[in-house]
């Protein structure tokens, strides 16, 4: 087993191979004798490369990034790169089967809520907003169990009101020339829909080689099952209980997310935040699901699906799981009940 751990996308990485035994190619040059091909080791650090170059077209922590820019040309068509347009076009068709609940039109509340700049700057200490010039960088793991401000009046204080999301319907996309336009005003984010993409891409690439596993700060993705023949184990933690796990899954294929409001949490105005956007108010959801866990046939579906069921809480979350075939997926609600959906025996060990 080969593994290597990095940091990207403001999130801690982890690439995986399972050899069985060693790639082994023939080189015209030496005349049929077999030699190595590219070394296990060697594949695997090509691996943040391709989060770097990723994280450099799609993350709006950085100011040069692609996707600032054309935040930054809203009202004009943009040609963009392959990926842009890829994920844009993931995260709308994420819009569309999520009944508009997961859209990429968040930044304006997310930043209204406090949520800026990195978690590292977050945890330093208070900073005078600006909602027309943000500098976000980066990201951190935070923890925490303080609860949530009930009611939209606290959110902050009486200072914070809502803030209109924007309608995902209006962006334009133009394939013939590649070309997106943003209505002015109007600004992407991506969120975890990139990490699951960047995970969902890596392991495929991994996976032509060896059986692989990428881990994308909670975004995991199976090329297949594992050399002998097995499934990957994957760990669920206890948003209660930190450093536990909760339960194990087993998984063959596809992917696995978790979307959980103890994950990314700060306190913005005397009030704790966390950064799942509920499109329908443009506040923080109000859910009783502490965390979802989803099992899907892609690391994105899993991402988007696992924000699906948090925003819309445990009763009508765990229906909508019930009613898609492909999910499967587990719920952990605030007074620390787990509720688990019919499909996910399949998943878990023993």
């Amino acid at each position: 087993m080969q593994r290597l751990e990095f940091r990207a996308m403001g999130c801690q990485m982890l690439a995986v191979l399972d050899v069985e035994e060693p790639v082994w190619s023939v080189s015209p040059a030496d005349h049929g004798n077999s030699v190595p091909a590219v070394a296990d080791r060697e594949l695997l650090s090509q691996v943040p490369h391709w989060f770097g170059e990723w994280e450099q077209v799609l993350s709006r922590f950085r100011q040069d990034s692609e996707l600032n820019w054309l935040n930054r040309s809203a009202g004009r068509p943009v040609k963009v790169s392959p990926v842009l347009w890829e994920v844009t076009h993931r995260a709308l068709r994420a819009a569309r089967e999520s009944d508009g609940l997961v859209v990429p039109t968040l930044l304006n509340a997310l930043e209204a809520a406090g949520y800026d700049r990195s978690f590292e700057a977050l945890k330093r200490g208070p900073l005078t907003l600006s909602m027309a010039d943000p500098e976000p960088d980066g990201g951190l793991w935070h923890r925490g169990h303080e609860r949530l401000s009930e009611a939209p009046a606290d959110r902050g204080g009486a200072a914070m009101s809502a803030v209109k999301c924007e309608d995902w319907r209006a962006i334009q996309c133009d394939r013939h020339t590649r070309s997106i336009t943003l209505p002015r005003g109007l600004r992407l984010d991506f969120g975890g829909i990139a990490k699951g993409w960047a995970a969902d891409q890596a392991a495929r690439r991994l996976g032509v080689h060896q059986p692989a596993l990428v881990d994308a700060g909670g975004d995991i993705a199976v090329s297949g099952p594992r050399a002998d023949g097995e499934a990957w184990p994957i760990g669920v933690a206890d948003p209660l209980a930190p450093d536990t796990q909760f339960e194990l899954l087993r998984l063959c294929s596809g992917g696995v997310a978790t979307s959980g409001r103890d994950y990314r949490r700060w306190q913005h105005n005397g009030a704790w935040q966390h950064h799942i956007i509920d499109p329908r108010t443009g506040y923080p959801a109000q859910t009783d699901v502490l965390s979802a866990t989803v099992v899907a046939p892609t690391a994105v579906m899993a991402e988007v699906a696992a924000k699906v069921v948090l925003i819309l809480g445990s009763r009508d979350g765990l229906a909508w799981l019930e009613e898609r075939p492909a999910l499967a997926g587990l719920l952990i609600l605030d007074d620390g009940r787990v509720l688990y959906s019919r499909r996910l025996n399949r998943y878990r060990w023993g």
